[in-house]
């Protein structure tokens, strides 16, 4: 793997010495005494470079020092350059100057252009696309360059006007087909979209809507489970119909709909929830949310309706969570000592966390039962 921490170039002396268990300094030597065998060592380096990936795994961090590491890379990039011109017109091979510097100018090019591929596309932003173009204009400047030096240029460039004439003309007369296999293209990616839609829709509603069916079916002669399997299936359905919901343990107003949702879905009974503001579920709205949740199942249990209602105001100084039914009441005064639904968990839970808990019922009228709490004792 290629190591982009304490690269020079692109990593690779660094990533071939962790392999070796060498110095990197010592592969780096051995690169450059290669360099002198007809260029080996470049082209050794660049294959390693294009065919070796790279160590993605710990990203190098943009620090401050970071800017001035990448000005110290084009500058060894750079003098390695120059180094293989002087090198290479000394000893007067692969063909002279004619030859090697249009070459290094467009190797130069073709180098950027690699650097860049080897930086998170996400993340180079202006930077990576000035080192494209700046890897494009050194490769084309080295082609001009190769002509100009090879007395080629006049004949490249008519070569080049009757290049582009045959490329127009050929647009020309297939413009007709690219534009129809363009059409039948698009045309092909939007029908395999809406198929896999379709598919999507047929397999949600074969595990949710056609299993509630065959259930509702099962208990046609119990009303109450009936209702509570169809307002199980609404709440499920609109939920991946309208997208992700908010988190219930992060949202006062998530964490109160879960909690209506599970009573209606474990005692059969529906409740009636409306919600209005939403808030960040603290100690104290969650506190607010378990009280409400308690009495919801007292509701349910013992009040002999099939319906609950549960209003939720959330205000800018408290929170205010009304639960009524209308059935058949009872006294307070007459629970039981041993029994802790109202005074532990209800009453007793809102007096922990600064609200407070009123409790409203007679035989025959139904109770409500009101939490209260302040926002600003909350923190």
């Amino acid at each position: 793997m290629r190591r982009p921490e304490g690269r020079v170039i692109a990593g690779v002396c660094e990533g071939v010495a962790q392999h070796l268990g060498v110095p990197a300094l010592a592969v780096r030597a051995v690169f450059v005494g290669l360099t002198s065998f007809g260029g080996l060592g470049i082209m050794a380096y660049a294959g390693l470079w294009a065919f070796v990936p790279l160590d993605r795994t710990e990203p190098a961090p943009r620090a401050s020092g970071a800017l001035r590491r990448d000005r110290g890379q084009s500058v060894a990039l750079l003098a390695l350059a120059l180094g293989v011109v002087l090198l290479l017109a000394q000893l007067n091979i692969a063909g002279g100057n004619d030859v090697i510097v249009p070459l290094l100018i467009a190797g130069a090019g073709v180098a950027l252009i690699w650097r860049r591929m080897d930086e998170d596309r996400t993340s180079a932003g202006k930077r990576g696309w000035l080192l494209l173009l700046a890897g494009a204009a050194l490769v084309l400047a080295g082609l001009i360059t190769f002509l100009v030096l090879a007395d080629q240029l006049g004949p490249a460039r008519q070569a080049l006007v009757a290049i582009v004439v045959i490329v127009i003309g050929l647009i020309l007369v297939t413009a007709p087909w690219w534009w129809r296999l363009a059409t039948e293209l698009t045309a092909e990616r939007r029908e395999r979209i809406r198929t896999q839609e379709r598919a999507e829709v047929a397999a949600h509603l074969h595990d949710s809507v056609l299993q509630t069916l065959a259930l509702i079916q099962r208990h046609v002669d119990s009303p109450r489970e009936v209702a509570r399997l169809a307002r199980g299936q609404e709440r499920e359905l609109r939920s991946w119909l309208y997208g992700r919901q908010p988190d219930p343990a992060v949202r006062f107003a998530a964490a109160m709909a879960a909690a209506a949702a599970e009573v209606e879905d474990s005692y059969a009974v529906a409740v009636e929830a409306v919600v209005v503001g939403d808030c960040d579920l603290d100690n104290a709205a969650a506190a607010v949310v378990q009280a409400a949740r308690e009495a919801l199942i007292n509701a349910a249990r013992h009040a002999g309706v099939e319906e609950v209602s549960l209003y939720a105001e959330v205000e800018p100084s408290r929170i205010a969570v009304y639960v009524r039914d209308r059935g058949i009441g009872f006294d307070p005064a007459a629970v039981p000592e041993d029994r802790q639904g109202l005074r532990g968990s209800i009453e007793g839970r809102m007096r922990r966390h600064g609200g407070t808990a009123h409790v409203r019922t007679s035989a025959g009228t139904g109770t409500e039962v009101e939490l209260t709490v302040d926002r600003e004792t909350v923190s």
